[in-house]
């Protein structure tokens, strides 16, 4: 709990924010009657001749209705009982000083997130502090035309300023760089330029423990340590050689952070994994997978698509993987499912028709060889009712070279439009992964006449300004469209790379959105456990419903279905965003920048 010096600026603060919502609760009598006073508050706000925003604007008024919902949201006596916690009555101790009945872990983020929902109702939240009414509004035709394209011209070089920050894998000092390190990795292992570019060559030398990977990439102390750690828990960890290639040598990680948190395991995560032991199948299936598999190997939570997992594998395992629960270690000798129980889950999929699309991916598919994979593919492809088969993988990313000349051969005879489409589904995170082998391997795809489809986790390691629409864009320019852009799921071990659900919001406005279509094209999406995705920039699909003493949100989330059938919502409590900006702030980022943030619910 804050020192109680502290705690008095932060009432303080909350007062000057709004004094008018202080005083209400200052005179409530109890809580239910700071409930009932506070409703009748937000109303006469609402409801006053003038608007909810006064004379403050009319984008300004949009920001007090928000603000409005919100507080209401966290009046209601359901929400209080879903997120099994009352913030009124929390805030209304801290109005009155009854400092006794204060939680241990109230924290400056409880204070920053009320001080900003007040503000925001009182027309006062300074998102647009400092700004004029663009001159283009107050002229008409041509004039007005040639003054917008020079506001517009400002917001590109806005843009390009902050893309401009971020190194990428094209760059030909990068190209030139990672080219000395391939031959550093090649002369360790005794290999030629011919073994490089053979994709079996870096499943056979994946990095399984630091001591391998150490003759490959550089590593500090901390990352040793939490790999050897890893290890001795059976915690899958890999990296391929050509990935270990992308890393930087030195200290500094102002380049290569993506790229090693890709598959290097943080210590709290490796902490996480150790302590459930034998539980992990039941800890960490955050989607609960084993709640929606109707037979082995297939998954599904939508009616006309499923999902076939034959491989439960990869040739290195991202630390944040979905399946990390499932996959036992990096190429697992019995990671391919008997062909059995493969041919009982294709068959399943022949004898239910409302499957129109099949997503076969695992583990990584593409670990197999062609022989294999395609065999299950076109066992897929004879099945009339399957319209689509997507294939998921990572290997263009950490195994360019996998996309062999016969598997573009394979993936041209199955996609046959319109009476079926393949289309392959990859992970990419972050410019610095994208290289020219990449591209080769994107193209090689496309000129098949097959798409590829970029499904990104947004990260702590991405979130920067325009970092993500700046993979997005040069994504796209290497033939990968924008799909998905996923919240990090809540899962326990994940804590060091979740981000709060307001900096996704902010990104897809203000950053996303000065992008031309095609480069933004995919949708910001939060998984439900059992239900599938929900649609973040839909509001009807969640809702802020209170905030926690240590600066949490909690949200209700709604299912795919509502207004279909009936079904359940899912409340999940988000990281804070006051913590977040301080590990921005660490990572030499600067909090104004991002302060919008907290009017994003």
């Amino acid at each position: 709990m804050p020192s109680r010096p502290s705690l008095a600026t932060f009432a303080n603060e909350l007062r000057r924010a709004s004094p008018k919502l202080w005083r209400t609760l200052a005179r409530s009598r109890s809580v239910d009657d700071a409930r009932r006073a506070l409703a009748r508050r937000l109303s006469d706000l609402e409801l006053a001749p003038e608007g909810p925003a006064g004379d403050a604007g009319p984008l300004e008024a949009i920001v007090v209705r928000d603000g409005l919902r919100v507080l209401r949201n966290m009046l209601a006596l359901r929400n209080v009982r879903l997120a099994g916690f009352d913030a009124l009555a929390l805030l209304r101790n801290v109005v009155r000083g009854r400092t006794e009945r204060l939680p241990a872990n109230l924290s400056p983020g409880f204070f920053e997130e009320f001080k900003h929902l007040f503000l925001a109702v009182e027309g006062r939240s300074r998102v647009y502090h400092g700004q004029s009414l663009p001159a283009f509004l107050r002229l008409d035709g041509r004039e007005a035309a040639v003054e917008r394209s020079r506001d517009l011209d400002g917001l590109s070089r806005h843009v390009q300023r902050w893309v401009a920050r971020y190194p990428t894998g094209l760059d030909p000092a990068v190209v030139a760089y990672r080219a000395r390190r391939r031959e550093q990795i090649l002369e360790s292992f005794g290999a030629s330029p011919a073994d490089w570019l053979d994709w079996r060559w870096h499943v056979r030398h994946v990095a399984r423990n630091a001591d391998a990977l150490a003759r490959l990439a550089p590593l500090d102390a901390a990352e040793r340590a939490a790999i050897e750690r890893a290890t001795a828990h059976r915690i899958p960890f890999g990296v391929t050689p050509y990935y270990a290639h992308l890393m930087d040598e030195g200290d500094d990680r102002s380049r290569d952070h993506a790229v090693r948190a890709q598959v290097l395991p943080p210590a709290d995560y490796v902490d996480s994994l150790a302590r459930a032991k034998g539980q992990r199948r039941r800890t960490f299936d955050f989607m609960r997978e084993h709640d929606t598999s109707p037979v082995p190997l297939v998954t599904r939570r939508y009616p006309q698509i499923c999902i076939l997992k034959p491989y439960n594998t990869c040739p290195q395992i991202c630390v944040y993987c979905q399946r990390n629960w499932e996959i036992d270690e990096v190429l697992a000798p019995g990671a391919l499912a008997p062909e059995a129980e493969i041919e009982r889950a294709v068959e399943w999929i022949a004898r239910t028709p409302a499957i129109r699309e099949v997503l076969v991916t695992g583990g990584d598919p593409l670990v197999m060889g062609d022989g294999r994979l395609g065999r299950i593919l076109r066992r897929l492809a004879e099945i009339d009712h399957v319209e689509r088969i997507r294939l998921g993988t990572r290997m263009p990313i950490t195994v360019p070279f996998r996309i062999s000349e016969s598997l573009v051969g394979l993936l041209a005879e199955l996609h046959d439009p319109p009476r079926r489409e393949l289309c392959v589904v990859t992970h990419l995170e972050h410019v610095y992964e994208i290289t020219p082998e990449l591209v080769a391997a994107v193209q090689a795809i496309r000129r098949a006449g097959v798409a590829v489809y970029n499904q990104l986790v947004f990260t702590v390691e991405n979130s920067r300004r325009f970092e993500t629409a700046a993979t997005r864009r040069l994504g796209r320019q290497a033939g990968i469209d924008p799909y998905y852009t996923f919240c990090p799921k809540g899962k326990e071990e994940l804590g060091h790379y979740r981000v709060p659900i307001a900096r996704l919001l902010q990104e897809a406005k203000e950053e996303a959105r000065l992008f031309p279509g095609l480069v933004r094209t995919d949708e910001t999406v939060f998984n439900v456990p059992r239900l599938g995705k929900n649609y973040l920039l839909r509001a009807q699909h969640h809702d802020l419903i209170s905030i926690l003493p240590d600066g949490r949100r909690v949200y209700e989330f709604h299912p795919w279905e509502k207004k279909i059938r009936a079904s359940e919502t899912f409340v999940f409590t988000d990281v804070p965003i006051r913590e977040y900006l301080a590990e921005l702030e660490r990572r030499g980022e600067a909090p104004e920048d991002y302060a919008s943030i907290w009017y994003y619910h």
